[in-house]
């Protein structure tokens, strides 16, 4: 599970890396509120992120744990 400051970092990594819009991180962060998704799953789950980047995620998750 991420903490805040976890959860604002890997915000940022995914606008500032990934480029993925505001919009995109938003329709993720609310859907997690119903069915409680981590983000990256949310994201492909939506089509928001493909494997290549979900991949990217996980990899940045790993450093940063």
């Amino acid at each position: 599970m991420l903490t805040r400051s976890s959860e604002k970092k890997l915000l940022q990594f995914l606008h500032k890396e990934l480029e993925l819009s505001q919009a995109d991180i938003a329709v993720a962060l609310k859907h997690r509120e119903f069915n409680h998704g981590p983000i990256p799953m949310l994201l492909w789950q939506y089509g928001l992120v493909n494997l290549e980047q979900l991949d990217k995620i996980f990899d940045w998750l790993a450093e940063h744990a």
